[in-house]
């Protein structure tokens, strides 16, 4: 999981509420482009579309919609090519 925004601290508005999947958008098999969205994340204010950081074949998935997740959690793996 990506590093929240500095503003979650300053501000708090975007993080109220939890934080949680709202929709995985990858698979095992598929094929991610770097900067492609693999999942939504909601946050009780907003959605965000987190993307890929890294071109590759999805190997696992290690979450799930509904579940919550914290900073640097594991996402997905990616097999490089």
């Amino acid at each position: 999981m990506p590093k929240f925004p500095e503003c979650w601290q300053s501000c708090g508005s975007c993080a109220q509420g939890d934080v949680f999947i709202l929709e995985v958008l990858v698979q095992p098999g598929d094929r991610v482009e770097r900067d492609d969205n693999i999942l939504t994340l909601e946050t009780g204010k907003v959605a965000l579309d987190i993307p890929s950081p890294w071109a590759g074949i999805v190997q696992e998935v290690w979450i799930t919609a509904g579940d919550h997740v914290q900073e640097g959690a594991p996402l997905i793996s990616l097999q490089e090519d």
